[in-house]
């Protein structure tokens, strides 16, 4: 017990041996440990995390979710997780607070419209519901926007796309954790991932602060660590980048912003949380690091941007800000692979800024490639090596259009 509350997941001892190893305590890992032991029965699974659950990139984000991309490979993933929400509610008997509020991208250019014309297009082909709206139209669903000629970048239009929204970050990292332990998962935290142990082509063993366990399957969801542990442990080397991306909030305003709301000119992205705040990123730094600090420039880039698309923020004070590492590979798309080049090592890595977006139900396809060795074929296109075959998707997050100032 702690205090008067019981423990969502308990805390078990290091076993010598477990079935697989997830070595990560975020979204990724979590979900593929909880649907092991749900849909195939493989509870004899550890969650191995250097500090606590959700201390990486499932903790610091703005919880958006939405299913806009740009290709046919990455569309119907987004898709079936943005549905997956609600069921995940019902079946791990958790509130995760989804809130379909739907996603506004802004276009401030001719191109730019005619871009989202493409994505619009390419959503309505695969049953996404997306949709092509004016600049008096984009005014009606957000009325703090300015839609006149005054901004430095005035709005063309944009992509409206009703089932995006939020979901609660932490919730969702508290339910899997909650549903996969009571299920028998053993989620270790505070354990260092020191070695992965290989004998002829295959994973026998992983070495950690607590001790060795021998298993034959391990899954990198390291997250930003991804390509760290691949290489330094394996001697793997992924085409990922790191990259920090710095988020903020401001304090409680009454309700003024009823959609998610994006802007590739301004780089900016932002929705108003159940608190009343202000929830808003940026792009990514441009330089790789594994930095998670803030920086003045970016407090103030977010603070110029937020009151050129909607001046009634003006005098409106951030309250925190955070930072966390986007495991960016050059297609913009993750890595989800197994059995290769080692056979029982598993790697959902690679997911940049997008990896909260469709992480319940990647886990739930993850783990069937890892109990069944066979990998589900909405997954194939994501693996290891499209890029030895030059094979890639080109993807670009839906809120990029680069300015003469970017």
């Amino acid at each position: 017990m702690f205090g008067k509350f019981k423990r969502l997941w308990a805390k078990q001892p290091l076993k010598k041996s477990y079935d697989a190893v997830i070595i990560g305590g975020g979204l990724h890992g979590l979900a593929t440990a909880f649907f092991l032991a749900r849909n195939y029965a493989m509870t004899d699974v550890a969650v191995i995390e250097k500090r606590y659950i959700g201390y990486g990139g499932a903790g610091r984000n703005t919880a958006i979710v939405r299913a806009n991309q740009r290709t046919q490979e990455n569309l119907p993933l987004y898709k079936e997780g943005l549905d997956f929400w609600p069921i995940l509610t019902k079946e791990l008997d958790f509130n995760l607070m989804f809130y379909n509020c739907g996603n506004l991208n802004l276009a401030h250019s001719e191109a730019a419209l005619k871009a989202l014309r493409l994505q619009v297009t390419s959503a309505q082909f695969h049953g996404i519901n997306s949709q092509l709206v004016d600049p008096k139209e984009c005014k009606a669903l957000i009325p703090a926007l300015d839609i006149s000629d005054r901004p430095t970048y005035p709005i063309f239009g944009g992509m409206y796309h009703p089932p995006g929204g939020i979901v609660r970050h932490d919730a969702v990292v508290w339910g899997l954790a909650k549903g996969a332990a009571k299920l028998g998962v053993h989620i270790h935290q505070q354990t260092e991932v020191t070695g992965i142990e290989v004998e002829n082509q295959k994973i026998v063993s992983v070495d950690t602060s607590n001790g060795k366990i021998s298993t034959p399957r391990v899954l990198n969801a390291a997250g930003g660590y991804s390509a760290a542990v691949s290489y330094h442990m394996l001697g793997i080397r992924l085409p990922i980048s790191v990259l920090t991306i710095q988020a903020m909030v401001t304090h409680p305003l009454k309700p003024l912003l009823n959609h998610v709301v994006s802007s590739g000119a301004y780089h900016v992205y932002a929705n108003q949380t159940l608190k009343g705040e202000i929830a808003t990123g940026s792009h990514m730094d441009p330089w790789p690091n594994y930095t998670t600090q803030t920086s003045a420039y970016y407090i103030k880039h977010q603070a110029e941007a937020l009151t050129k698309l909607m001046p009634c923020l003006k005098g409106v004070k951030f309250m925190r800000s955070w930072a966390g590492l986007a495991d960016m590979t050059p297609d913009m798309a993750p890595i989800m692979d197994g059995n290769y080049p080692l056979e029982g090592y598993y790697m959902d890595c690679g997911w940049g800024y997008f990896g909260f977006k469709s992480s319940a139900v990647t886990g739930k396809y993850m783990a069937q490639f890892m109990a069944t060795g066979e990998c589900p074929d909405i997954l194939k296109p994501f693996e290891l090596r499209r890029f030895e075959h030059h094979r890639l998707m080109g993807e670009t997050p839906a809120v990029v259009e680069y300015s003469p100032n970017n």
